[in-house]
């Protein structure tokens, strides 16, 4: 007896067909999977086992054969359990119906109940790819997958209820919702509980509206981190797109909260400077995605930036420069979204009062040059502003002055990347930050008295290529957020202004 169920497995971010096989013999009893299984894939051997008896179904007494084709793609994971059970229990006649135009994906509990996983969403964007009809799924997993039209998917609690649902006998309903129903986002922290920093605010205001990333630097307790942590409020919207790539890494990853049907909040990663360098960079038995892809579309925080570990800093330079990144492992090689903006922040010292206007610092000199050593030239060098927090004295903290909300920020940031959009439609770039050398010199036309201004800084500050060309993206934005088709030389000059601190902290 023979018979075949089709599912779906992940490898990255891709999904790829998969058809088990089921083939009963005789001989001795036993039960093998073959496939290139995982250590995960081979125990659903007692799983199926004990799941099929434990619901009332008769387990073959004979030699089972399970076959997960592709043969020569890992397979890993729980995944596997209900289209094993499934294509066995169609094998001995027990499922009566054609399978043909069905997959399967979840995993088993020992008593029948199908649990969720990971991933479910990627799969079925390749279901449908497929042509597949129909999909059944853990009943956990229907908030993401109610996603997905163009195809039915069936959310369920056990394996009785896809042979009832099969056999006609209790009919299960398609989860999909129509995008007007998906939930809302919670609100966001505002610009407005932020006294002062009017300086940090500008840069930051210029970090949304061009997509750059962003250093800050000074002492304890001036709003670095309030800072960093309202900048998704002047972010604009994400599109479609961009929410359904999110959300599959997401899914992938195994990070979806229950509920959420689409992410359609920017993310905000801020990972402990403890993080491992693959939590960071993501990879592990699984080549899971870690922080760095997590953050795509959205923002990552990294505070106390030097105390990250070197190899984890040291992973940010492809990302920051490709949008991307590639983990590399004995059990293959994946490539990862990562198109985020990077927002560290550090005290200019280990004490964290050099330069504080008040306060003494107590570092020795060396002590300052080893904790700034800990960020690399290259890795400052990819990072585009570099922003200087200041304290905030008394009075502007006491002051009943109203600071300027987000609200107010967000319409100039969204009006600035609408020129963006025009400006670069029919490619693949987003914003004035993944400008390529080519594209920067198109569009980055300078007045003469800018241009003047610029190579006087070049020469006087020993800047590299690297930094000659995001200081025309800088400008660039700026210019965008005046709404003005060349660069002055104040934006120039503003630009020129977020490229010195490396000079000021990092220089001789």
């Amino acid at each position: 007896m023979f018979a075949k169920a089709k599912s779906l497995g992940i490898f990255g971010m891709e999904s790829f067909s998969v058809v088990v096989e089921a083939d009963l013999s005789s001989g001795l009893p036993r039960f093998d999977i073959v496939g290139l299984p995982d250590t995960a894939v081979k125990e659903s051997r007692e799983r199926v086992r004990a799941s099929i008896k434990n619901c009332r179904f008769e387990f073959p007494v004979s030699r089972i054969t399970v076959n997960i084709a592709p043969a020569d793609v890992k397979k890993e994971g729980p995944v596997y359990d209900l289209p094993i059970a499934v294509a066995i229990l169609r094998a001995t006649g027990q499922i009566k119906a054609d399978l043909s135009d069905f997959a399967f994906v979840g995993e088993l509990s020992l008593d029948g109940e199908i649990r969720g996983c990971s991933g479910i969403l990627p799969m079925l964007l390749k279901a449908r790819e497929e042509n597949i009809g129909a999909v059944f799924i853990p009943f956990e997993n229907r908030n993401e997958a109610s996603v997905v039209n163009g195809i039915d998917v069936f959310p369920v609690k056990s394996i009785i209820e896809i042979l009832q649902h099969l056999g006609g006998v209790k009919t299960i309903e398609p989860c999909f919702k129509s995008i007007e129903q998906l939930i809302t986002e919670d609100e966001m922290l505002d610009f407005e509980d932020v006294k002062g920093q009017r300086n940090a605010k500008r840069a930051l205001e210029i970090a949304a509206a061009g997509g750059h990333n962003c250093i800050m630097i000074g002492p304890p307790g001036t709003g670095k981190s309030m800072l960093a942590k309202r900048l998704p409020s002047i972010l604009p919207d994400m599109t479609f797109e961009e929410q359904l790539e999110t959300t599959k890494l997401y899914s992938i990853a195994g990070e979806l909260e229950n509920g959420i049907q689409l992410i359609t909040k920017r993310p905000f990663r801020s990972p402990h400077h403890t993080i491992s360098p693959q939590g960071f960079a993501g990879g592990g038995h699984n080549l899971r995605p870690g922080e760095i892809s997590l953050a795509h579309n959205g923002v990552l925080f990294m505070d106390e930036f030097p105390e990250f570990d070197r190899r984890a800093k040291e992973s940010l330079r492809q990302p920051l420069e490709d949008g991307k990144i590639t983990i590399t492992r004995t059990a293959g090689s994946v490539s990862y979204p990562s198109n985020l903006m990077a927002v560290a922040a550090m005290n200019p010292c280990p004490c964290g009062y050099y330069g504080h206007p008040s306060r003494e610092c107590t570092c020795t000199e060396a002590a300052r040059k080893r904790y700034r050593d800990r960020v690399s030239g290259p890795v400052l060098d990819r990072i585009d502003l570099h922003i200087e927090v200041e304290p905030v004295d008394y009075e502007r903290l006491a002051s009943k002055e109203r600071e300027e909300p987000s609200s107010e920020i967000r319409k100039r940031v969204e009006k600035a990347r609408a020129i963006q959009r025009k400006r670069f439609e029919g490619t693949d770039i987003s914003c004035n930050a993944k400008m390529s050398p080519k594209i920067t010199k198109e569009y980055c036309v300078l007045t003469e008295d800018a241009s003047n201004l610029l190579k006087i800084s070049f020469e006087k500050l020993g800047l590299s290529a690297r930094a000659y060309d995001k200081i025309l993206r800088i400008a660039r934005t700026a210019a965008d957020l005046e709404e003005s088709e060349k660069i002055e030389l104040s934006h120039i000059a503003e630009a020129i202004q977020y490229r010195s601190l490396d000079r000021k902290y990092w220089g001789d």
